[in-house]
């Protein structure tokens, strides 16, 4: 059999069964290239309906196909499309991101095609992947090929997946699975006592998009949430539009909101379908002749909108309805703004990596148990584009292990930490054992919103990363992922210091770079990047026990640290491990929407050195930071970022400065005749463990909102509950008395005196 006749068959069998297969052009570049042009000009397959996805030096790429080109770095702009087929070139390196994100857009019957080299030479093939994992002290030789060679042998074991030697022009393997035709069975039809139009249901294509539809029938009433899971290829957006439209029709006003329109395109394609086969589209504005409308009107006044999320999220135009598409690939604190609307809806990819990763479902499933919203879940599991057990879709979720999962509750639930064991997990014992390597790079899934398949590579070849974890009868129960960082030459610190970028050292760069500490990057430390505990085993002590066993084996460097969005229980548990605060981002976080912090334990001498001066130096800007552009911090985040910080302040005011602060602690004193002289002893309060007891949580928020943010004092007084602005001021005066009785000096002793 000749390559194009492979294929011919290969399609063939894909339309047939409406699957997918997967076609390896392995051998060397140009004749790969050779062989796919006679390919495309061959098959049945609209040059339409095709994209290449180029390396980074997508110059040299041998011949001209009348396709759709991007390379790798830009394949997100596939998430939400669907391609007859899809080229992957790897000839100038693999970026497993971009991988995962190509593969769904491989509509059902067609063709996913990688051009590679001969699959016994690519494993030792390095790239611009590669380039990247090469972090300094590091160099390219020091990167390995394990992730590379796992897949190969994926590629090689998987049906449905093809391989030819271009070369020779011979096939190795044929890839043909010879399924029965798919025969689609039409849903059972609508539920009873349905509220949507009969014609919303007859336009689903499964019983699970059925569900959905039905689901989402809770959005006409105030008070509802409803979350709608599905992998990609279930018809999750198609459901949402249905939905609109249903809503819409009724006179309602549906604001959509995605990480970007094309990702919500099938919202609006299939609302727009739905409207205008009952006759209720009162108009739309098209973006182009082909392209959906991101505005749709009804008959009867409603209307679909959609908006990019940071306008979105101040819900312009007050709607009634909320849909936010791949909510995954939002920020946190994005997705949080949306609760306030009447009702509101997320659809968002159980597997598979959409944009940012898995936000949603790590970090902002919590905050939907509210009592104020009634939560309605539908999980949808059919596949539309494609037949289910779609061979491509088997091989991606092992190959980039997109399903990867922890191990099940029952295995490890009678875990404590005396009973388990510490290990090192080396990438040759990772890859030795299939049920090991899914059980921990599943973990880190489920905790941490932001894994994604080059992840999977970095575990895998990384020469500055290392995992470990504590193991229950042979099951992964906690695992953390380390990197390390420091030990930089002086050329290297001097660079960084001036401004480059130094890949792979994320805790010198910020002292470096942002604080100005050209000696920071000397000291050999060790960045806490990833710490995942399993869900039935957590708050047992588990994360505690293995941060001990990796700060005793790495006692001979000089620093662990870790740097992670702030939220106040993260902030606590890592200073229960001897982590202090020696920075606070004054940026937000673009993933978690949160404010990032880098704390630090200090090993040896020159990792105190460096934790002391950062320490104090945190402090010391603390005032003027927390006034600017840290006033909208959570005030509980800041509150426990000083206290982690633990390092003696002294308040250094003078004697005006403390006959101002005790006169109005305990007389009439005013707090605006000295803010700073307040705002020092504050700092000096909050960071200081031994006087933890003072005041009550509700006094240090007011501490924070209004001395050191600087804050309305109408907002304050909204936000802490205060029945007016004179009693949030009284509080104010109280709550510095003990302040005044603990840190105060003769003068300050005196005024009190005086006003008892």
């Amino acid at each position: 059999m000749n390559v194009l006749a492979l294929g011919r068959d290969l399609l063939t069998e894909a339309r047939r069964a409406d699957g997918r297969r997967l076609l390896v052009l392995a051998g060397e570049r140009t004749a790969g290239y050779d062989a796919l042009a006679d390919l495309l000009a061959t098959l049945d397959v609209p040059c339409e309906g095709t994209t290449l996805v180029e390396p980074p030096d997508s110059d040299g790429v041998p011949v001209d196909l009348p396709c759709e080109r991007l390379t790798q770095h830009h394949a997100g702009e596939l998430l939400g499309a669907t391609r007859d087929a899809v080229v992957v070139d790897v000839h100038g390196g693999l970026r497993p991101n971009a991988l995962g994100r190509v593969v769904g857009a491989v509509d059902g019957g067609g063709l996913l095609i990688l051009l590679t080299p001969t699959l016994d030479e690519w494993p030792d093939r390095d790239g611009e992947f590669d380039r990247t994992l090469a972090v300094p002290p590091f160099e390219l030789g020091d990167v390995t090929s394990h992730f590379r060679r796992r897949l190969v042998e994926t590629l090689l074991a998987h049906p449905g997946i093809a391989v030819v030697d271009v070369a020779a022009g011979t096939v190795e393997h044929d890839g043909l699975t010879n399924p029965p035709p798919r025969v689609r069975e039409a849903p059972a039809g609508p539920p009873d006592g349905h509220a949507f139009p009969l014609a919303a249901y007859e336009a689903c294509l499964t019983d699970d998009q059925v569900d959905a539809v039905h689901a989402l029938e809770a959005l006409r009433e105030r008070g509802n949430a409803v979350v709608v899971e599905a992998d990609r290829g279930r018809g999750k957006s198609a459901a949402a539009g249905l939905a609109a439209a249903s809503l819409a029709a009724e006179g309602r006003d549906v604001l959509v909101t995605a990480p970007e329109f094309r990702g919500a395109a099938e919202v609006f394609v299939r609302a727009e379908a739905l409207l205008g086969t009952r006759g209720a589209l009162a108009g739309g504005d098209s973006q182009g002749e082909s392209d959906p409308p991101k505005r749709i009107k009804t008959r009867d006044g409603g209307r679909i909108r959609f908006e990019q999320p940071v306008d979105a999220r101040e819900l312009p135009g007050d709607p009634n309805v909320v849909l936010v598409d791949e909510a995954a690939a939002l920020p946190v604190r994005v997705l949080s703004s949306f609760l306030s609307a009447p009702s509101v809806a997320f659809t968002t990819t159980v597997h598979g990596y959409e944009g940012a990763g898995r936000g949603f479902s790590v970090r902002f499933r919590d905050r939907l148990a509210n009592p104020d919203l009634e939560l309605t879940e539908v999980g949808m599991a059919e596949p539309i584009r494609y037949a289910a057990g779609d061979p491509v879709e088997v091989w991606a979720f092992r190959a980039l292990l997109l399903d990867a999962s922890p191990p099940a509750d029952q295995l490890v639930v009678d875990a404590r930490p005396d009973g388990v064991e510490y290990r090192a997990l080396d990438p040759e014992d990772l890859l030795a054992d299939e049920h090991l390597l899914r059980e921990a790079f599943g973990l880190l899934v489920l905790a941490h919103y932001r894994t994604e398949p080059n992840d999977l590579a970095r575990l895998l070849d990384a020469p500055n990363l290392s995992a470990r974890a504590l193991l229950y009868e042979g099951h992964v129960v906690s695992v953390a992922l380390l990197a390390r960082e420091g030990d930089l030459p002086p050329n290297l610190r001097a660079e960084m210091y001036d401004g480059a970028r130094v890949p792979g050292n994320m805790i010198p760069d910020v002292l470096t770079s942002q604080l100005r500490d050209e000696a920071a990057g000397e000291p050999a430390g060790l960045r806490v990047m990833r710490i995942a505990t399993h869900p039935a085993v957590r708050s047992r002590g588990m994360g505690s026990r293995l941060l001990s066993a990796v700060r005793r084996e790495f006692e001979d460097l000089d620093w662990v640290g870790t740097g992670f969005g702030a939220t106040p229980g993260l902030v606590r548990f890592w200073e229960n491990n001897g982590y202090a605060t020696v920075h606070l981002a004054t940026t937000r976080n673009e993933a978690s929407g949160e404010y990032s912090i880098l704390m630090l334990d200090p090993l040896s001498d020159e990792g105190t050195d460096l934790h002391d001066r950062h320490a104090a130096w945190f402090l010391d800007r603390a005032r003027d930071v927390l006034s600017d552009p840290l006033s909208d911090a959570d005030p509980d985040v800041v509150r426990a970022a000083l206290r982690a910080t633990d390092w003696p302040v002294d308040p250094d005011l003078s004697p005006r400065d403390w006959t101002v602060v005790a006169d109005t602690a305990y007389g009439p004193g005013l707090y605006t005749s000295a803010v700073g002289a307040f705002r020092r002893l504050a700092v000096a309060y909050l960071a200081d463990s031994s006087h933890r007891d003072l005041l009550d949580e509700r006094l240090e928020r007011l501490l924070v909102l209004k001395v050191l943010q600087g804050r309305p004092w109408s907002a304050v007084v909204d936000e802490l509950g205060f029945h007016s602005y004179g009693e949030a001021m009284r509080a104010l005066g109280r709550g510095y008395q003990p302040l005044v009785d603990a840190y105060g000096d003769e003068a300050a002793r005196r005024q009190r005196e005086r006003y008892e």
